[in-house]
Order: structure tokens, then C-alpha cells, then sequence
């Protein structure tokens, strides 16, 4: 139970994370540290699902 909270927080977070980087892409003036920022933070989360998904399926 407590792995499979973890990956939907995991998955939560990942989706606000595609919410922000597409409000600061349609905003004015986007802010391209922060999408990098946000892009890298969502591509660490991908990354700890799959080994997480691997080590459950496992």
C-alpha cells in the first residue's frame, strides 16, 4: 500500500509539474530557467516511476 501511495503522489506531482510549464509557456513572458527547471524536476519524477514500476512488477 504504501509504494503504491508513493507512485500516486509520484504521478500527482508529475501532472501539476506539466500544468505549470504549459501556463509559463502560453504566459506573455515565459520564463525559460523556470521551464527548464520545471522540465527537469518532471523528467527526474519520470525516471523514479519507471524504477519504481520495474522493482513492483518485478
Amino acid at each position: 500500500m504504501a509504494l503504491s501511495a508513493h507512485l500516486e503522489q509520484l504521478q500527482s506531482r508529475h501532472g501539476n509539474i506539466e500544468h505549470q510549464i504549459d501556463r509559463e509557456l502560453r504566459s506573455p513572458a515565459p520564463d525559460n530557467v523556470k521551464i527548464s527547471q520545471l522540465k527537469r524536476q518532471k523528467l527526474q519524477i519520470k525516471d523514479t516511476l519507471i524504477q519504481m514500476g520495474g522493482k513492483a512488477n518485478a
